[in-house]
């Protein structure tokens, strides 16, 4: 491989100890390097640390990616990057603030910008609202100083502002990504899918419930959900529509997440064991242009869920819904928009 095989791009994420630990780990990375971008012009010469710390140097904590195009697309890595970022949070991300923390994708190629744009419309689609994420063309980056290169490798206790089940969910999405890629059928990409969720995240129940003609219910809708390929002990069979939190989810095509299942009005109890439960659909076609995380009123702290909370839904018919992927922790409060987020990514490759 040689640099002519590689492409360059630059994402200031908030603190760039997790946002460069986090690209490292996306297959067809073949390096991401902490550093500082887009200066003042004013400022002469290399920033340190310190000087861009006092909010005084225009620069931004960046990350320099350089990966394969033929690996992974520019659009993926910058959806990925979203994943990632609170898009709504002016100079702020998790608990660090201040102008070096902002947000933004600093491309060095002109020919990468129609690409970009593209994703910022689609994510400004999403949630409804005008991002604060800066797109421009690079002026300048610096390398940081080593003790910041690799930080969380050297120091695996480090502070860092993303969530640990970030990092979890990212490897977990490439080999889910990997393993279904070519496979046509929807009951093996489901099976594939629970498993593996099951085995990497550790929760007590995870299955599919499958939209098929209802037998007998009388819920007049002649639709009901159906148990697919699941993970745990044995489950219930069939769940009406808008019946517990599935038939909540199935009907209102948008997920649910529950922090007390005893809580929620109408909860099946399926297992005496589970304590909290989301439920994400599956769409048949394209997904929802809103992500909604909610529950009984339950907040996290962090940035994903305020975002989760801004969010604006767009309904879907729910014929469009397929199925529903179904999620049950012992503990309380398991669930936040961390996971809705990246679950919702999972239920897009089905």
């Amino acid at each position: 491989m040689t640099m002519a095989d590689t492409k360059l791009i630059y994402f200031a994420g908030g603190c760039f100890w997790g946002t460069e630990h986090f690209f490292s780990g996306v297959d067809g990375v073949v390096s991401a390097t902490s550093g500082y971008a887009q200066g003042s012009p004013e400022f002469d010469g290399r920033p340190s640390y310190e000087q861009v710390y006092t909010d005084t140097t225009g620069f931004a904590e960046t990350v320099r990616v350089c990966y394969r195009p033929e690996r992974i697309s520019l659009e993926t890595l910058a959806d990925l990057f979203f994943s990632i970022i609170d898009p709504l949070s002016m100079n702020r991300q998790g608990h660090d603030e201040g102008t070096r923390y902002r947000t933004g994708i600093y491309y060095s190629d002109p020919a990468d910008l129609p690409v970009l744009q593209g994703v910022y419309s689609a994510v400004e689609a999403r949630i409804g609202q005008p991002l604060v994420v800066e797109l421009e063309l690079l002026r300048n980056f610096f390398e940081a100083e080593e003790r910041h290169q690799l930080y969380l490798d050297k120091n695996p206790d480090g502070y860092c502002h993303l969530p640990a089940r970030v990092f979890k969910y990212l490897r977990l999405y490439q080999d889910l990504a990997a393993l279904i890629e070519d496979e046509p059928d929807p009951v093996a990409r489901m099976a594939e899918t629970a498993a593996l969720i099951y085995e990497r995240m550790k929760f007590f129940w995870v299955g599919f419930y499958v939209v098929r003609d209802a037998v007998g219910n009388g819920s007049g809708l002649g639709r009901e959900l159906v148990l697919g390929p699941f993970q745990g002990p044995p489950a219930c069979l069939r769940i009406a529509y808008g019946r517990g939190v599935c038939g909540t989810a199935w009907k209102e095509a948008r997920t649910v997440v529950v922090p007390d299942v005893e809580a929620f009005p109408g909860h099946i109890a399926c297992s005496s064991l589970s304590r909290s439960e989301i439920v994400v659909p599956v769409f048949a076609s394209t997904a929802p242009t809103g992500l909604s995380a909610t529950g009984d009123g339950g907040h996290s702290a962090t940035a994903t869920h305020r975002l989760a909370q801004k969010t604006s839904v767009t309904a879907i018919a729910s014929p469009q819904v397929s199925a529903v992927l179904d999620i049950d922790s012992t503990s309380l409060a398991t669930f936040d928009a961390t996971d809705a987020l990246w679950l919702e990514k999972i239920c897009r490759l089905l």
